[in-house]
């Protein structure tokens, strides 16, 4: 009876949990990830900031899909190899905060939640699209150098 190495103790898996560690070491990282958590913070307050919280089916909406969206990016930097799919998630609920002033029941489109809900679905898209491209589990990129040399290049880099 043979025993198998846990798939815990795999080479690649070690490599591709060093290569998620490394991308969401980078400061451009860490600075999607605060824009992001800052966005979900604004959009689940700006009902009372903007001033439209008397329009309860909005203010509701935005109440619950600004903690949704802190909620999807806010574990990216502490557990990328886990989370990155939630990227995807958060890029559709930056287009529902984009639609939403027309969606949702009473009559909530007026400027004010327009533009804010505009703007900041916008962000919340941008952001999510661009966490969603810190693709880190693409193969490594080798150069050959003069002399027949293999020099592996960081494809984060």
């Amino acid at each position: 009876m043979t025993t198998h190495p846990s798939i815990e103790q795999h080479p690649d898996l070690a490599e591709m949990r060093s290569r998620f560690e490394r991308a969401t070491a980078t400061p451009r990282a860490q600075a999607i990830e605060t824009a992001a958590l800052l966005t979900g913070l604004y959009l689940a307050a700006s009902p009372w900031i903007v001033g439209f919280n008397g329009l309860t089916t909005l203010a509701v909406c935005n109440l619950i899909t600004g903690a949704a969206y802190v909620l999807c990016m806010g574990g990216i930097g502490s557990a990328y190899e886990r989370t990155h799919a939630m990227a995807w998630c958060a890029i559709a609920i930056g287009v529902w905060t984009i639609i939403s002033p027309w969606v949702v029941v009473g009559n909530v489109d007026i400027t004010r939640t327009i533009v804010n809900n505009v703007i900041v679905g916008v962000v919340a898209l941008l952001l999510g699209l661009a966490m969603a491209a810190m693709d880190v589990s693409a193969p490594r990129r080798v150069r050959v150098r003069a002399g027949g040399r293999r020099e592996g290049v960081d494809p984060m880099r």
